[in-house]
């Protein structure tokens, strides 16, 4: 069964994310990009922008985003909580005593997975676009699926560690019996995600951004260890990403809830 409420949600979850983090989602692309030798803390970055382009340029790339952004959450948590039920309707609950390591819930796991690809193939060509607004670079529309496969894989993994960890903190919250808002626990699994899966972003901005025409992934992941860039840009984004998804997921629970009372 299709989880329309679901959709919903998911689709203001993506707005709220890009309106909250943009920011700082811009000072992460242009640290990952940079590189080499250019150590730029994050206070020069962020002055030197502003210095340049004002508070719009914090902004650039966020318009993409925006129009894609309600698209691609509401397509990882739709597809997220219809996959649920239906793996529950032909193989029953999982036991958890069956959960893989005593607390990963295989059932989350395939969701999940499917979730990460259903966002990525809406993503891809959007996400393409912000980064080269960002960069201030110019691109055509061949190029409108550059680094799809990169989003694609990346988004795979990325909510499917996000719902895992969500999934598991319930777990631990439900038997110390303590509750936490939203916002810490959508923040703090987000962090968890993205943290797991960071080396994977740094390639797929790189590949996205222009500059390494030519070079396949294994090239770029490899280039980025031998440079050390391999977690580049992972305090911003470890920053965006905790304030963005906490508020989004406080947005999202409030449509979910309103919507499950009206429909």
């Amino acid at each position: 069964m299709i989880s329309v409420e679901s959709f919903v949600a998911g689709f203001a979850y993506g707005g709220t994310t890009v309106l909250v983090g943009q920011p700082l989602e811009t000072l992460k692309t242009l640290t990952q990009v940079a590189g080499g030798t250019n150590n730029a803390s994050l206070v020069q970055t962020a002055t030197n922008l502003y210095s340049t382009a004002g508070v719009r340029g914090f902004y650039r790339g966020g318009m993409p985003l925006l129009l894609g952004g309600g698209l691609m959450r509401s397509a990882q948590f739709g597809v997220y909580q219809s996959v649920v039920p239906v793996l529950e309707g032909n193989y029953g609950r999982t036991d958890p005593n069956n959960y893989w390591f005593g607390c990963i819930n295989p059932h989350v796991v395939a969701a999940g997975w499917a979730g990460g690809i259903g966002r990525g193939l809406v993503e891809g060509p959007f996400e393409m676009v912000k980064v080269r607004r960002q960069l201030v670079s110019g691109w055509h529309f061949r190029e409108i699926f550059q680094g799809f496969g990169a989003t694609l894989f990346r988004n795979s993994f990325l909510f499917s560690g996000f719902v895992i960890y969500m999934d598991i903190f319930k777990q631990q919250m439900e038997v110390r019996e303590v509750t936490v808002t939203p916002f810490v626990k959508a923040g703090i699994c987000a962090n968890l995600a993205w943290l797991t899966i960071w080396p994977l972003d740094v390639i797929k901005t790189r590949r996205q951004s222009g500059k390494y025409d030519g070079k396949t992934l294994i090239w770029l992941l490899a280039d980025a260890v031998r440079k050390g860039d391999i977690y580049r840009g992972l305090s911003v984004g470890m920053l965006r990403s905790f304030i963005a998804n906490g508020a989004s997921m406080e947005v999202y629970t409030v449509v979910e809830r309103e919507m499950k009372k009206r429909f």
